[in-house]
């Protein structure tokens, strides 16, 4: 069977690390053919790189019709990923985009219903998050309902420290009208994702959010937000870019126990009784019902982006099952706008919620954005700026 031949949109930090899995052959059946920037510059340290090995473009239609890939990896600034895996759908190539889907759900929406016409295609979202064995198996234990239903969820996540300097180091970092937000679209898309895909979705939203609270920025550096569910448990997401020493703790309570995710490990409290039950029943006032503790042992390799990169090419040679489904990168994204959207309107917000409001407000903060007064173009829909 021949090698899957591989063209990646954009040229940064992030395609740099794909690439060094091809470079050190790590990647079984798939070869890097074509590399597309617009920066002509980035497109210069690739050359001198790769020399001939890797077909450089620096235009777009040039790249798309050069039919030199099967498949795309789209490694661009936010707003461009549904732009390009839509261009990627009509030049029948399989897609592997990098995350977030997109900064608001109604492009990430259009997205996946061009996908719905090119369903003979692979189209695979980059949540490495979901290879790592213990999150693998916190769903596991939720799913198979050993815990019963969950009954409430926290994750604390303020490992995230940046200083200024940071995010001064790009005049684009932490603007509305490159990155589109902050913390919760720079670095929580992965918890986020992994929230919904061990808890399932919320019906509705309420969250506080603080814009430059911590740093000299325009975007949320500061995030609490409450959720409920449709069978009325709730929520609580906690995350910071300005919190030292910082946590990671995801907690979830059930009707038969409680499981946390903390210091790379599970630790399970599984209850003799139900607790809902044992409510009702017990003649005990102050005693609650005895528990069992387990520590679950995790033998298996984190592949984190390798992982995905491997599922990707066994995708389209073997038809195996992706690990993150592109149309399932819209789920953490609409949580995201949601808590954006409740913040800006300083209200509750259900879900789904208002997405032409959403995108008022967005481009409202657009129209303000830094990034837009230092006389760099900027549209919804193509941000003319270095990948």
């Amino acid at each position: 069977m021949a090698d899957i031949r591989l063209g990646i949109i954009g040229y940064g930090n992030i395609a740099n690390t794909h690439l060094s899995f091809f470079d050190n052959h790590e990647i079984q059946n798939a070869e890097v053919t074509a590399i597309f920037d617009i920066d002509k510059g980035k497109i210069e340290k690739a050359k001198e790189k790769y020399k001939d090995k890797i077909k450089l473009f620096n235009n777009e239609d040039e790249f798309f019709s050069s039919k030199l890939f099967d498949a795309i990896i789209i490694c661009t600034p936010h707003y461009h990923h549904p732009h390009y895996a839509i261009k990627g759908f009509e030049h029948n190539l399989h897609v592997l985009c990098e995350k977030p889907a997109g900064v608001y759900t109604k492009q990430v929406r259009e997205m996946n219903t061009a996908y719905e016409n090119h369903k003979n295609l692979v189209f695979s979202m980059m949540y490495n998050q979901r290879t790592n064995p213990l999150y693998k198996k916190l769903r596991e234990i939720i799913k198979s309902g050993e815990y019963g239903e969950i009954t409430r969820c926290v994750w604390i996540i303020t490992n995230w420290f940046r200083s200024q300097r940071y995010y001064d180091s790009g005049g684009w970092r932490a603007t509305w009208a490159y990155e589109g937000g902050g913390v919760l679209l720079n670095q929580d898309p992965h918890q986020l994702d992994l929230w919904q895909w061990t808890c399932g979705m919320p019906i509705r939203v309420r969250a506080f959010l603080g814009f430059g609270k911590y740093h000299n920025i325009e975007v949320e550096d500061d995030v609490t937000a409450y959720v409920e569910y449709d069978n009325g448990a709730t929520g609580v997401f906690i995350t910071t870019t300005g919190e030292a020493p910082g946590t990671n703790r995801f907690e979830i309570s059930l009707d038969k126990g409680k499981i946390v995710v903390e210091d790379n490990k599970i630790k399970a409290y599984r209850l003799k009784e139900n607790l809902s039950e044992y409510i009702k029943n017990s003649d005990k006032p102050f005693t609650a019902p005895e528990h069992e503790f387990f520590e679950y042992i995790i033998d298996e390799p984190n592949l984190q982006h390798k992982g995905i990169l491997i599922n990707f090419v066994n995708a389209i040679q073997n038809k195996e099952p992706l690990i993150a489904p592109g149309p399932e990168g819209i789920f953490g994204l609409t949580i995201s706008n949601a808590m954006h959207l409740s913040a800006w309107t300083d209200s509750w917000v259900d879900i789904p919620f208002d997405e032409e409001l959403f995108l008022k407000h967005l481009n409202t903060r657009i129209a303000k954005s830094e990034f837009v007064k230092k006389d760099t173009k900027t549209t919804e829909a193509d941000m003319s700026k270095s990948f």
